[in-house]
């Protein structure tokens, strides 16, 4: 910026504007010419966003409630998109005072000394974000400032000199976006120390009571589970904040898949080697969709958004392994390539104590039999577990060509791609239903597909299956047991 003292800030007609209002003015400039507020977060367009504008408009602080997963500290951050390009400072001041409204002792008689020649210095907007995590360490001294020794000594001042404290993270977040994640981890006494920063704009340090008006847009983070488990938010700090806005998850599919499909980290060797039918994306997500709602797993504690992006990513790689070993130079994913995304799942969910004793791995590879379970009926006729013996069934040629298999149906992990085809080619019912009821669907996608009806068809129990260590293994559920007899 070509302004460097205050006399020329003033010539430039430079009007001061708190943040709330400078955050206020451009949303409503942003609104007013059609723009995406906040780039990049999906599902929140009719819920969410319009609660934050709002909130934004009546120039509050804010509280966002939700599971983990939710986007709530990506919105803390795109609201930087919201600030001026730049901003003046009275240059050396260490919580960036406005030179046409400085607060702190320095801006002040620094201003008195120099006048017009006062240096000034400008702030980018992606400077003027701090973020702090609730910690049960975190102290007063910490975030609002503490008496420094040192600093006494070397000035050669009293300690009942203010020009001894040392500010904390809020007052050197002044003109700044300032974000506590996760604030019910906040010891209560730290939360009391907020009340007058957030209402009455003074801060108390070691028995200095200093007006300071900083002028800061507070943003807090929390989890209804921390309430019951860590913490909670104290009242009067609650009534202190603006607005509670009440994040949540995708609710349909295909947002879902837009989440994942943009954060999801994928080598570019990766999206070239592997094929990933649409039906593949949409199981994906459904599995954490099941595991929202699954008996084992703990509600309260939410199924977090990073599932199913770190599930893709396993999943991709499940299926590159496979092709760095056969010498192949690109794969079609495979349903049994779902094994590979176990591990994404047992580290982000929170069993119930039924959960525990199933284990967490086995919960994790239900899931995806539920997902497929879900789904099956969008492509396929309803399985019917019970039927009257005369009523014929699409699936009853699947189910005796197994019938009829003495030692069983095996798809080993580590089959190549034209292996793994032969392998499925050689059940002929399974074309049969195909044609019927998916002609349209892609030849590449086709034995994503056929697998798909075999895992339908174990969990409606018309047949079984076993994992083992080299890959899955399908039968007839009651063929062994006739031919024994």
């Amino acid at each position: 910026m070509d302004i460097k003292t205050l006399g020329e800030l003033k010539k430039a007609g430079y009007q001061p504007k708190s943040i709330k209002d400078e955050l206020r003015a451009n949303l409503i400039q942003k609104i007013k010419n059609k723009e995406t507020t906040f780039e990049g977060v999906h599902g929140y367009e009719n819920t969410v966003i319009p609660e934050l504008e709002r909130a934004i408009l009546s120039r509050h602080n804010i509280n966002l409630l939700g599971l983990r997963g939710q986007a709530k500290t990506r919105l803390a951050r795109l609201m930087l998109n919201l600030l001026d390009d730049y901003i003046p400072y009275v240059e050396g001041s260490e919580i960036n005072d406005d030179p046409l409204q400085p607060i702190s002792r320095f801006a002040v008689e620094l201003i008195k000394e120099k006048g017009d020649d006062t240096p000034i210095s400008w702030l980018h907007r992606s400077e003027r974000f701090a973020e702090k995590l609730a910690t049960p360490d975190v102290t007063v001294a910490d975030i609002i400032g503490d008496v420094d020794p040192i600093k006494a000594a070397n000035l050669k001042l009293s300690y009942a000199d203010d020009r001894v404290i040392h500010y904390g993270m809020i007052p050197r977040a002044n003109r700044c976006i300032f974000v506590i994640n996760e604030l019910p981890d906040l010891q209560a006494r730290i939360q009391v120390a907020l009340f007058n920063i957030l209402q009455e704009g003074d801060i108390q340090i070691r028995g200095f009571k200093l007006r300071l008006p900083l002028d800061i847009q507070f943003l807090f983070t929390a989890n209804p589970e921390d309430y019951t488990n860590r913490g909670s938010i104290v009242t009067p700090l609650k009534d202190r904040i603006g607005s509670q806005i009440l994040t949540h998850y995708p609710i349909d599919i295909e947002t879902a898949r837009l989440i994942t499909e943009q954060e999801a980290k994928l080598a570019e060797g990766q999206k070239q080697t592997v094929l990933v039918p649409d039906l593949a994306r949409d199981l994906l997500e459904q599995i954490v969709f099941e595991a929202r709602k699954n008996d084992f797993i703990d509600v309260k504690s939410g199924v977090s958004a990073r599932l199913s992006i770190t599930a893709l990513e396993n999943l991709l790689s499940t299926a590159e392994r496979r092709v760095l070993i056969s010498g192949d130079k690109t794969t079609m994913l495979r349903l049994s390539d779902f094994v590979g995304i176990i591990p994404s799942i047992t580290g982000k969910v929170e069993l119930v104590y039924e959960g525990e004793q199933e284990g967490a791995a086995v919960v994790a590879y239900n899931l995806i039999g539920e997902a497929v379970k879900s789904l099956f009926g969008e492509f396929f006729p309803k399985i019917e577990k019970l039927k009257k013996q005369e009523d014929e069934s699409p699936y009853d040629a699947i189910v005796s060509w197994f019938f009829n298999q003495k030692d069983g149906f095996e798809l080993l992990d580590d089959l190549r791609d034209k292996e793994y085809r032969r392998v499925l080619d050689a059940i002929s019912p399974l074309d049969d239903l195909l044609g019927a009821y998916q002609p349209n669907v892609s030849k590449q996608d086709r034995y994503f597909m056929k697998e798909f009806v075999l895992w339908a068809l174990v969990e409606y129990k018309q047949l079984s299956k076993q994992r083992f260590t080299e890959g899955i293994q399908f039968k007839d559920p009651y063929g062994s047991f006739i031919s024994g007899i």
